[in-house]
């Protein structure tokens, strides 16, 4: 992938023509072509199917025109490949059939080796094949995709969803050392399975903290960001994107310590003041309201604007959602966000 291409021009602190855009979770939900290909097929079937894995990554590439695809996959994934009993139920999320949340627990499940990861990865690397091979005809990185070691860890440890995380925040104090026995195998499990993406034909990556945003700064960086790091910086030669939800109260500390190229900002810190925190050598991404999809185009317009005017007070900015595309999106809004912010 020629190293001019927008999104990674901007990973590497300069400034494209027009900021580089593209979404979270573009990849199916709000597309009608991807429900329909999903019919019959449970998300992580679909996951683990290469060619459908990477029609889905390419359909908002050829619908949208963004400037990066983000590979179809789930943070569960690498999970279910190391043989760990999950699914993912309609309507719920991630679902585990023994949740780990005893030192016995952890002492089970962090002995099965992350390598086994990659050597039952030929699923993910053939969808990356075949997904390069139609984006890089068109100059359009991938991004390779996982989930955060906290993230994981929170719904291996509840269970299945949760509001405040409560037992994941519990382990972190009560029995700190199966903590971080599990974080950094989560770590390694994250690693792992950005770099089958790389090697497969990645061009740069992000890792997703979905939950971080329900820990204390203090927390945050006792018992997460060390395991972060570890992910990223195992993961050496693309540029990195680490991004997390609620993460405002300790953004300085996203950026863990120069490990990402790229701090991912939601739409609660206006980017400007983000820029101030986070420093100048490090590129913002966002951060546009998903709520604002649904307003009219005329008051969605004027808030993508305030947001690529404010991004110009970092070192270069990627636009995207400040977190996912939510499922009732109107596709063409998606576009037409595309089309401003290629024109400005």
């Amino acid at each position: 992938m020629a190293h001019d291409a927008p999104l990674l021009s901007a990973l590497a602190g300069d400034r494209p023509a027009s900021p580089p855009v593209w979404f979270m979770r573009q990849a199916g939900r709000s597309l009608p072509e991807y429900r329909e290909l999903r019919v019959g097929t449970r998300m992580l079937d679909a996951c683990l199917t290469p060619d459908l894995a990477a029609e889905i990554t390419l359909q908002p590439v050829r619908r949208h025109n963004v400037d990066a695809a983000v590979f179809f996959s789930d943070i569960v994934v690498p999970l279910k490949i190391a043989g760990i009993e999950v699914e993912i139920e309609p309507g719920r999320g991630p679902v585990f059939a023994d949740p780990v949340r005893t030192a016995d627990d952890v002492r089970r499940i962090t002995s099965v080796p992350a390598e086994e990861i990659a050597h039952n990865a030929d699923p993910i690397r053939e969808a990356v094949r075949i997904t390069t091979e139609e984006l890089y005809g068109r100059g359009t990185p991938l991004i390779g995709f996982a989930g955060a070691p906290f993230t994981l860890a929170a719904y291996m440890v509840e269970g299945g969803p949760s509001k405040d995380h409560m037992r994941a925040r519990a382990m972190m104090h009560a029995d700190p050392q199966s903590w971080h026995r599990l974080a950094g195998w989560l770590s390694e499990v994250a690693a792992v399975f950005l770099q089958v993406q790389v090697d497969a034909g990645a061009s740069a990556v992000q890792l997703f903290d979905s939950w971080a945003g329900s820990l204390s700064t203090s927390d945050y960086r006792t018992f997460v960001a060390p395991h972060s790091k570890r992910a990223l910086d195992a993961v050496p030669g693309v540029p990195k994107i680490h991004f997390g939800v609620g993460t405002g109260p300790f953004l300085a500390d996203m950026r863990l310590g120069g490990s990402a190229d790229a701090v991912g900002v939601d739409w609660r810190m206006p980017l400007d003041e983000a820029a101030a925190i986070v420093g100048p050598d490090v590129t913002l991404q966002g951060n546009i309201d998903p709520a604002m999809l649904q307003a009219p185009w005329e008051a969605l317009e004027e808030h993508v604007r305030e947001v690529v005017l404010a991004g110009r007070a970092a070192r270069a900015h990627i636009v995207n959602l400040g977190h996912g595309v939510p499922p009732d999106t109107d596709p063409d809004q998606l576009t037409r966000i595309v089309e401003l912010v290629h024109s400005l």
